[in-house]
């Protein structure tokens, strides 16, 4: 029926760098299902490098915008990066909605904005009319490192707390998965028994990959007649790479004699942990007795040698991920208490069984003995003898049963369509609500906006001024 159709929108993504990570899917796939449904999007973001960002980012199907990163770096000094992160964000609502009329002139009828909750006042005030979404991947003050000192402790202070009154101004908050909804409700109680938090999965895109889906067009791998092992992580320590590297040298040489751990994903060279941590990984190898070698690009990484048995992969484009995922035997899967993992569900798509941890996101996903295996990360055995059952014991058959397993139930319940459908009826229930916004801007006033807005601009210039001096 004609009444039935959905009523199409724009709506206005934020997010702080639009590089290659878990959020960064999450956002791009989310853009991409709205947009599918007849939405119209926009990505505003303070960094896109087109050498280091998603296909969709670079490639004309979403319209990104870089802004609001003239004035604050990164860092300072390689040390404020919270609040680096925050002012670009204020500066960017600012340049959009204040000194431009772009946001005006697109007219959004909903934001979307992850990660970085701190912006939502500004953008209450300037854009009072637009319901506010908020992605919550996980909090903030959970993943700061280095809380043991005092002056450490006492600095995250001031952005704990604005990270949980700023949430207060979203018209509707979502989490990436049940695991991160408890710890968001243990985090901040009061918020979770104020807002109800709604559960949106993240997706892949289950329309064009699958495992027999165009399979002339993907190459194999020249190591196909090993067995792959394969980790995609980000190369940062909380990944907790180095399990696979012990659960792979506690195999018996006979065990590995055919058999290939990859350890693939992103790196970035700006990035001083990606680099140290590279490094840690390779001297682990070493002293493992692993002969390895380390490929950044595409051509490098065929012409290894054959008798290398751990090959790390810097910054995987699609193509070669693609490869990697349908010449694997096992996809490996590290990280403890990691919120979601999408990882999972893109080998499972492609009918590779998959090997997690125990713990957060992949209890959702991943069914132990169906689609995979879920064991205790504090235990490399377990995940060897997990390593040896696939290599040398379970048959093409038995794999190929547990791959299918893996294929219907990314469908059934983990695809865009289905994300972008949830997404869909949030936003239509955040236009109910469109009282509370003039409350919100009744308590500020004018003379609020004002003030809020001369204090924003007075930051961006000290930071300005701190940059200069150092």
């Amino acid at each position: 029926m004609a009444g039935d159709k959905k009523r199409s929108r724009t709506i206005v993504f934020l997010h702080p760098d639009l590089g290659i990570g878990g959020a960064e899917r999450l956002v791009v796939d989310a853009a991409v299902g709205l947009q599918k449904r007849g939405h119209r999007v926009v990505i505003f973001t303070s960094h896109c490098d087109p050498a280091h960002c998603f296909d969709e980012a670079r490639d004309g199907t979403l319209d990104v915008r870089v802004r609001g990163n003239t004035i604050i770096p990164t860092n300072l000094l390689g040390r404020f990066a919270i609040l680096c992160a925050i002012l670009r964000q204020l500066h960017l609502i600012l340049h959009i909605a204040l000194f431009t009329s772009e946001l005006r002139g697109l007219c959004p009828d909903a934001f979307f904005v992850d990660q970085l909750s701190a912006g939502l006042p500004l953008l209450t005030c300037l854009s009072p009319a637009t319901p506010i979404f908020f992605y919550c991947h996980f909090p903030d003050l959970l993943l700061a490192q280095g809380r043991t000192r005092l002056w450490k402790r006492l600095y995250r202070i001031p952005f704990d707390w604005l990270e949980q009154w700023s949430m207060t101004f979203a018209d509707a908050i979502a989490v990436n998965s049940a695991f991160t909804k408890s710890i968001v409700s243990q985090t901040w109680p009061a918020l979770a028994r104020s807002k109800n938090l709604h559960v949106v999965y993240p997706c892949i895109n289950t329309s064009t990959s699958t495992p027999s889906s165009q399979p002339d067009k993907v190459e194999p791998l020249p190591w196909t007649c090993d067995g792959i092992i394969l980790s995609i992580n980000r190369f940062e320590r909380k990944k907790n790479i180095a399990l696979a590297l012990r659960a792979f040298a506690l195999l018996s040489p006979q065990q590995r004699k055919t058999a290939k751990l990859i350890l693939a994903g992103g790196y970035d060279s700006r990035v001083a942990e990606n680099v140290s941590y590279h490094a840690e990984l390779v001297r682990l190898a070493d002293e493992l007795g692993l002969k390895n070698a380390t490929a950044k690009t595409l051509p490098s990484a065929l012409n290894i040698p054959p008798d290398v048995q751990v090959l790390f992969l810097l910054s995987v484009p699609n193509v070669l991920k693609e490869m990697l995922l349908r010449s694997a035997k096992l996809l490996v899967y590290t990280p403890s208490n990691e919120h979601f993992g999408i990882v999972p569900l893109e080998a499972m798509l492609r009918g590779v069984p998959v090997l997690a941890a125990d713990s957060g996101g992949p209890r959702e996903t991943v069914v132990d003995g169906e689609t995979g295996w879920l064991r205790d990360p504090r235990e490399p055995g377990a995940w060897s003898e997990v390593m040896g059952r696939v290599l040398n014991e379970m048959g093409e058959d038995e794999l190929k049963t547990m791959g299918r397993a893996g294929v219907e139930r990314v469908r059934g319940r983990f695809a865009e369509a289905q994300m972008a459908e949830r997404l869909e009826g949030i936003f239509e229930g955040m236009e109910k609500k469109g009282s509370r916004r003039s409350g919100v801007l009744g308590v500020l006033g004018v003379s609020g906006v004002s003030v809020l807005v001369a204090a924003v601009l007075g930051l961006l210039g000290a930071v300005m001024l701190a940059g200069t001096i150092g």
